[in-house]
């Protein structure tokens, strides 16, 4: 067919000599040949596309390859560097035949920065007047040029799952399986889970460490998860009287009593120990409802009738009743009147309502339940129902230092007493210690049958490495700077280190009595937060966390006293200049 048109020569082909189709099939063999060898020899697909693309538009080629990654380094003579001995192999070539298929993928941003130049150009040949728009076609140009490089490597983006088919062996955790290990795998679903959880310890320990963390660091990201937090609680409150239930679900935020508490009753010490962490949530969220719920507890307590002044553990979330006249300053009632008074001190002591039910419960817990044992110690007993159990509770302990810092705030004429109260109750606590083999008190000690701060039963005998005791320690150090209590709490810091100290950190004991120890294996995490917290505070300068600008939670995470106003002295201290 190609011969039917070369012009002057016949359709029937034999009009040429035998030697002039020699020569035109020698032609036509070496230019296959040529357009071949072009094809497998030329160095790199790159050099194809400046045969293809304009003038304007071979930069951009040469500066990003088809794969979006810098070009190879190439020598003096234009010619693709390798490692020294290797040269490129079949693989090259067949990267450079599938790469002639495809259509440059940087063809747009070529355009662009060729555009961008070409102004520059003009831009170059314009009179002096035009140098403000010269400079605008010089920035305009320079983005270009950037533009077009990450637009260039952005086309063809990193494929990780490319990267993960070329490893041996893919990164921990990013294949989207299960771990091996079956104790990781179950933790790892346990994170997964909505389940229940104790409103009360939610709010203790995350509430109150999450609000901790944001005054002492500012960081905007707990200020965010704590109000996040609280809002997940606010179902719990959602009963008859607004009281709310103790455990909720966080993904559904239905609520439920605890089995175990007498019907379906919510627990004095946990519906009673929101108020501190909640009016925070208000402060930082702007959102009064948080303040609301607690305060409407108020409104339900003052309301209902007390026993002798007393507030029994269990009230009905429905009716708003109390249903069993059980009376406790340590568990199940114990933090209800120590967020009484903190309260009142968190306000700057502006809050009368709280400081009225804290003088008046302590009237009544004096005139019912602080007894003098035969041998002068001083202990706050349990009652029950008009019947008082002589018992008192490791986490009862705490009432030492919660009288001693209410006491200063007391009637005048009863500042001292509060005071001294507070010094006999903690020697009381000290007292279970020091009368045990190992230097630790029980959990509950008893002041019947002869016997006076320690514990006659199996089941009281074990220590937690509860801190109640030491935290009485730092607040009447505090108050008093008796070096007393600096005593007692490094006597506890050499009993835990030598009964409590394990390999992988410090475990309870099961009896503080024995004088060979046994482990009950477990760290419990308010040693933390609070016990070792305490003991840095009791023999730390006062001015560390210093009572005058920080009220501690009940599991010891330090909230500020909220000030309406900043004090004269400290606004002019903080304009000196350094």
């Amino acid at each position: 067919m190609l011969l039917r048109k070369l012009p002057g020569v016949s359709a029937s082909g034999m009009g040429l000599r035998l030697s002039q189709k020699f020569v035109f099939l020698l032609f036509i063999s070496g230019l296959v040949t040529l357009c071949f060898g072009a094809l497998f020899f030329l160095p790199d697909s790159v050099r194809l596309k400046r045969i293809f693309l304009s003038k304007s538009e071979s930069p951009a080629v040469t500066a990003v390859s088809e794969h979006g990654a810098r070009e190879q380094p190439r020598n003096a003579a234009g010619e693709p560097e390798h490692p020294r001995g290797m040269t490129p192999g079949r693989g090259d070539v067949s990267t450079r035949l599938r790469a002639l298929s495809r259509r440059p993928s940087v063809s747009y941003e070529a355009r662009t920065a060729g555009r961008a130049r070409e102004e520059r150009s003009r831009a170059r040949a314009e009179p002096g007047g035009r140098a403000r728009d010269h400079h605008d076609h010089h920035d305009a140009a320079a983005r270009a040029d950037r533009d077009a490089g990450f637009s260039g490597q952005s086309r063809d983006a990193f494929d990780y799952g490319k990267l993960k088919k070329c490893l041996f062996k893919p990164p921990l955790g990013s294949d989207g399986g299960q771990p091996s290990d079956p104790q990781a795998r179950e933790r790892r679903d346990k994170v997964k889970e909505n389940g229940e959880a104790s409103l009360f310890e939610v709010n203790i320990r995350y509430v109150g460490g999450l609000l901790s963390a944001y005054y002492l660091t500012g960081a905007e990201v707990f200020k965010k998860k704590v109000v996040e937090l609280g809002e997940k609680l606010l179902p719990a409150f959602n009963t008859p009287t607004g009281i709310p239930r103790g455990v909720i679900n966080l993904g559904s935020g239905t609520s439920w009593s605890w089995g175990w508490a007498s019907a379906g009753s919510s627990i004095l010490a946990e519906f009673g120990t929101l108020h501190l962490e909640f009016v925070h949530l208000t402060e930082l969220s702007g959102n009064p409802v948080f303040t609301e719920k607690v305060m409407n507890i108020r409104k339900v307590l003052n309301k209902i009738e007390k026993p002798h002044g007393l507030y029994p553990n269990f009230l009905s979330p429905v009716s708003g009743n109390w249903v069993q006249h059980h009376v406790s300053i340590g568990g199940l009632g114990d933090s209800f009147y120590e967020y009484l008074i903190k309260s009142y001190l968190m306000s700057d002591k502006t809050d009368e309502e709280a400081k009225k039910m804290y003088y008046s419960a302590m009237d009544a817990i004096e005139a019912n339940l602080v007894q003098k044992s035969p041998g002068g110690l001083t202990y706050i007993a349990e009652w029950r129902g008009g019947i008082l159990d002589h018992k008192m509770g490791h986490l009862a302990c705490f009432s030492g230092g919660m009288v001693g810092i209410g006491a200063d705030d007391g009637e005048l004429t009863k500042r001292q007493h509060y005071l001294d109260l507070a010094a006999e109750i903690t020697h009381t606590c000290h007292e279970s210690y020091s009368r045990s083999a190992t230097k630790l008190g029980p959990e509950a000690f008893r002041f019947d049958a002869g016997a006076e701060a320690t514990a006659t039963r199996l089941s009281d005998r074990y220590y937690i490495l509860r801190p109640e005791v030491i935290e009485s320690y730092m607040y009447m150090w505090r108050l008093t700077h008796d070096p007393k209590y600096r005593q007692w709490g490094w006597e506890a810091v050499e009993a835990l280190e030598h009964h409590c100290r394990v390999e992988a950190g410090f475990s309870g004991i099961r009896d503080v009595y024995a004088t060979t120890v046994s482990h009950d294996n477990m760290q419990q995490s308010f040693f933390l937060s609070e016990t070792l917290k305490y003991l840095y505070l009791l023999f730390s300068d006062d001015d560390l966390l210093s009572l005058e600008d920080w009220v501690f939670n009940t599991e010891a995470h330090p909230l500020p006293i909220i000030r309406r106003n900043c004090p004269p002295e400290r606004e002019d201290a903080e304009e000196a200049p350094e």
